[in-house]
């Protein structure tokens, strides 16, 4: 999946207009144009089409997680200059105040059957024994749950 595509359906599933997309980045502390978020949303085969990159994407989901929980005393995180689909995942479990069962059941809307250990293996870190990567399909199928959950009540 592509940043882009992740921000396209974020953007659908909690019906945000340009101007909160300009506030989520703001919340982060990245100053964005309609124009920018404008070309991050458009589809790969339009001429005005801009990549958003992995650094970019992290400021967004930032800014969710400070709009949805607020923000947090002290330093700000720093954005990622990498993401993976992991740190996709728990950013936006992060930002929706969900726990293993909530995420599961999300799983479980998409038709997605996950059981709670391979669900914790993707949001241990890198190095450990029961880490596992979080591929597009685990994705892609919590994005489509979590727009089946959040879509009509946004």
């Amino acid at each position: 999946m592509t940043n882009n595509d992740i921000l396209r359906r974020l953007r659908y599933t909690f019906n945000f207009e340009d101007a909160k997309m300009i506030a989520l980045f703001g919340l982060a502390d990245l100053k964005v144009t309609r124009s920018q978020v404008s070309d991050w949303l458009k589809k790969e085969e339009d001429h005005t089409y801009q990549n958003c990159t992995d650094t970019q994407l992290a400021i967004f989901l930032n800014g969710l997680i400070n709009d949805k929980r607020g923000k947090r005393e002290g330093a700000q995180p720093k954005p990622e200059t990498r993401l993976t689909n992991n740190i996709i995942f728990k950013k936006l479990k992060i930002a929706l105040d969900l726990k293993a069962d909530d995420v599961l059941a999300i799983l479980d809307l998409a038709d997605l059957r996950v059981s709670k250990h391979e669900l914790s293996a993707f949001f241990r870190k890198p190095g450990h024994k029961h880490y596992r990567e979080c591929k597009d399909q685990i994705l892609r199928n919590f994005l489509k749950g979590v727009q089946m959950k959040y879509r009509d009540n946004a």
